[in-house]
């Protein structure tokens, strides 16, 4: 059993305060999600806890030992390696554990000493775990799963890792961590310059993973498939709450609600007493007035509901187009190879497609070509009558690195004065000194959230997005995603972020290999589709999609059939109440390891770890109870 302490840590830079008394605990088999804000510190917690950088104060306790690994950011790789051999260095010191298996056996079989046989024991006891933990005797079998699935096919396994593009060296930084598979894996953002099917793909390995980790992303679904714990990180420290993303939510707003109520009563009973202090200080009720005003400076303040808010995006209502907005006639694309060929669909007025398939299947290649800046090898496209096309382009290219953000969002061959360009970048949260930066000195999410104010000074009444969500964290996605769900015009778009399909898309164009798909519904609808591939034809051979209908709803889901109980019979509110109480139970015993004079009593330590493990196995069976009696209910 291992845990990792975080006491107190800070971290400056300059004279701003990034990490202030972060206090947190990592238990063996913990999987925590950690999310925050831009720039709220979180990648710089992850490089402390990895001893990459050192915190001004506080420090990063291990107790037991555990071997920590980090997903670096930055791809380092040997000039003689190829693909295959990088992948496959991770596992050196897992090679050697068969051998050294087979040593510690050969000793003990010719060991008498009691002392030194229980030394030996213990060994390898450790080694077989270890040993079943990495897979140790189908290494080859393992690199090829991971480099799989992470997208590498075996053309690519003799290819010098010098040779591959930048997204493919940070997929073989993340192939080689998983390969290597530290008790504690340190994951920020493993998700980018993966596509969808990589990122399920990953889902499921961390899913089954035996390992501990800490995991940083923008992938709700991610969070919510893995993570059974979730630290916010906001103004320099740490809240920790129980379950994956979802469940944070949740119970992040009955938090707020609290905080807000408790915070308004406290402020309204201040200013109550301020005004009789003020009315009476020289008057007959001195005394009672004085009085009051000791207990006021003696009064522990409540601080102010601690909040993340979303920033206020919204697109201007869109002028009519004819019914058909965009009609595409047997279209064809390809470089070196075809991309897509025979492709033909129409986008009707309001409808809100997503494009999804896999990295290098021409989804950015045709929204190019529908906006005119990459021609076709075949077939047309028609725009409908009125329509006036906005790009959202993913490397953020509208917006120019040398100018002033105040001048970049200047729409093209409109004029908007500087204070309605003022009001344009409030409504995306670009406010006061920042409107003056250079677009160059503003990070990925504050040039996005530029670029898409431009996007919605241009009057456009059909969206075309490449990657919206690019740089965004969660709280300004979901605010992305209300404010699409409320413009009035037509969408089109691609994503690789599977909760804004489900949210915003209600038509998807799938590309696949050989052809492409039309579905009537959002992302769910085409997880349930591809779930019967059994029973569904795959795109037809000619290419022709399924009619688009303006009318036509998506398929339903079908009903799901009750399960049997597991547990025995309960009320869900009883359930609920003794979540509360063992959570509650749960905090302060992590508050207590998290203390210096507990942890240097080893004995209090390990008994206080012990208790906190057999209570987070009790919470998560209450978890699976409240589940199964809200179903039965």
């Amino acid at each position: 059993m291992f845990t990792i302490h975080l006491q107190g840590i800070g971290k400056r830079y300059g004279a701003e305060a990034v990490l202030e008394n972060v206090r947190a605990s990592l238990l063996e088999g913990d999987r925590i999600g950690l999310v925050g804000p831009n720039g709220s510190g979180k990648s710089t917690l992850m490089r402390i806890m990895a001893g990459l950088e050192e915190a001004d104060i506080g420090e990063v306790a291990a107790d037991g030992g555990p071997r920590v690994g980090y997903l670096e950011q930055h791809p380092s790789f040997s000039e003689e390696r190829n693909v295959w051999e990088e992948a496959y260095s991770a596992l050196e010191h897992v090679a050697k554990l068969p051998q050294e298996l087979e040593d510690v056996a050969s000793q003990l079989a010719d060991c008498a000493d009691p002392v030194t046989r229980k030394t030996l024991e213990v060994r390898l006891d450790r080694l077989q775990h270890e040993i079943a933990r990495t897979n140790a005797y189908r290494l080859d079998h393992e690199v090829q799963r991971v480099l799989h699935g992470l997208g590498f096919s075996e053309e690519t396994y003799a290819q010098p890792v010098t040779q591959l593009s930048g997204g493919q060296q940070n997929r073989l930084l993340l192939a080689r961590l998983l390969l290597d598979a530290p008790e504690v894996m340190l994951l920020d953002e493993p998700s980018n310059h993966l596509d969808i099917e990589a990122t399920e793909w990953l889902e499921d390995y961390l899913a089954s993973s035996s390992g501990s980790f800490v995991l940083v992303s923008h992938d709700r679904f991610l969070l919510d498939k893995v993570t059974g714990q979730t630290w916010e990180l906001f103004q320099g420290e740490i809240e920790a709450y129980r379950g994956n993303y979802s469940a944070y939510r949740r119970q992040k707003a009955e938090r707020l609600e609290v905080q807000r109520k408790t915070y308004e009563n406290q402020q309204e009973f201040i200013a109550k007493t301020e005004d009789f202090i003020r009315r009476n200080h020289y008057g007959q009720k001195h005394a009672q007035a004085e009085d009051r005003r000791k207990k006021l400076e003696r009064l522990e303040r409540v601080p102010p509901p601690r909040e993340i808010r979303s920033p206020p995006m919204r697109f201007p209502a869109a002028s009519r187009t004819g019914d058909i907005v965009l009609r595409v006639e047997r279209a064809a694309k390809g470089f070196e190879r075809p991309l897509f060929g025979d492709l033909s669909f129409d986008i009707l007025r309001g409808e809100r497609w997503g494009i999804l398939g896999p990295n290098g299947s021409g989804k950015t290649t045709l929204l190019r070509c529908i906006l005119g800046e990459v021609p076709l090898d075949e077939g047309k496209f028609h725009l409908g009558t009125g329509v006036q096309p906005g790009y959202f382009d993913q490397h953020l290219e509208s917006v120019a690195e040398d100018r002033e953000v105040v001048e970049a969002v200047r729409p093209v061959g409109k004029e908007l004065d500087e204070p309605a360009r003022r009001d344009l970048l409030a409504r995306f949260g670009i406010q006061g000194d920042m409107a003056f930066q250079r677009i160059g000195t503003l990070s990925g999410g504050e040039r996005n959230k530029a670029a898409l104010a431009k996007l919605a000074g241009s009057d456009a009444n059909f969206l075309i997005l490449d990657e919206p969500t690019n740089h965004l964290d969660l709280w300004a996605r979901e605010a992305l995603e209300a404010a699409l769900q409320k413009f009035d015009g037509t969408l089109l778009f691609v994503s690789h972020d599977r909760f804004f399909l489900n949210r915003v898309a209600d038509r998807l164009l799938v590309m696949e290999p050989g052809g492409f798909r039309v579905i009537h519904g959002n992302y769910d609808t085409y997880r349930h589709l591809a779930s019967q591939a059994a029973s569904e034809a795959p795109a037809k051979s000619n290419g022709a999609p399924e009619k688009s209908s303006g009318g036509k709803s998506p398929p339903k889901r079908p009903a799901k059939e009750k399960r049997k109980r597991r547990f025995p019979y309960r009320k869900v509110e009883d359930i609920e109440e003794e979540i509360i109480q063992r959570e509650a139970e749960s905090e302060d015993l992590r508050d207590q390891l998290c203390r210096p004079e507990v942890l240097r009593q080893g004995d209090k330590a390990r008994e206080l770890t012990l208790r906190l493990e057999e209570l987070d196995e009790r919470i998560r069976a209450l978890y699976e109870h409240w589940e199964e009696a809200t179903e039965l209910a």
